[in-house]
């Protein structure tokens, strides 16, 4: 059995949880959210808790578990905290703004680049060089911050580009001169 799927999921005050069958919603300050889990899993509600446990003991039961389990324990998380991915624009000349909506970022390119965030997520911009994507799903947080990453990810010469807060770039040698 999977540890990561034994272990109950704590509900907080103010969220809600509502089963149908496989189908989950959790409500809370920061939104609602809603997913049908895949099949092969038993998800109940004992209290203060969210219990998942596998179907049967057959391999795609036990495999689907501990990820259902996380799937859920992550949606509590996000209507009640929310997740928050910080990213760093390095170089000189690269800044990016938030507009309405809109993040437009300058990275080096002819022309600014416009990211329209998707229902549930935020841009915030600090001191021009700092982004911060935030919501509620964790998923479409970490897709969103991937996507501005990938307007200039980091180049590991000079390190300009658009990183993820912490993350270290591995750094190459250039050229060497002619003696």
């Amino acid at each position: 059995m999977s540890r990561i799927g034994k272990a109950p999921i704590p509900i907080p005050d103010q969220v809600n949880v509502s089963l149908d069958g496989l189908a989950v919603t959790v409500k809370g300050p920061k939104g609602e959210l809603q997913r049908t889990l895949p099949d092969g899993v038993t998800v109940r509600q004992e209290g203060a808790t969210i219990v998942v446990s596998p179907v049967n003991q057959n391999r795609r039961s036990r495999e689907r578990h501990g990820l259902c389990r996380t799937l859920v324990s992550n949606m509590v998380e996000g209507v009640s905290r929310g997740y928050i991915r910080r990213l760093e624009i390095v170089g000189v000349g690269y800044r990016a703004q938030v507009q309405g909506r809109k993040l437009v970022v300058s990275a080096g390119y002819s022309h600014p680049v416009e990211m329209v965030p998707p229902e549930g997520v935020t841009f915030a911009v600090e001191n021009n060089t700092s982004v911060i994507v935030s919501g509620a799903d964790k998923e479409l947080v970490g897709n969103e911050a991937a996507k501005v990453r990938s307007i200039r990810p980091p180049e590991p010469y000079k390190g300009k580009g658009i990183k993820y807060e912490g993350e270290r770039i591995l750094r190459k040698a250039g050229k060497t001169g002619k003696k």
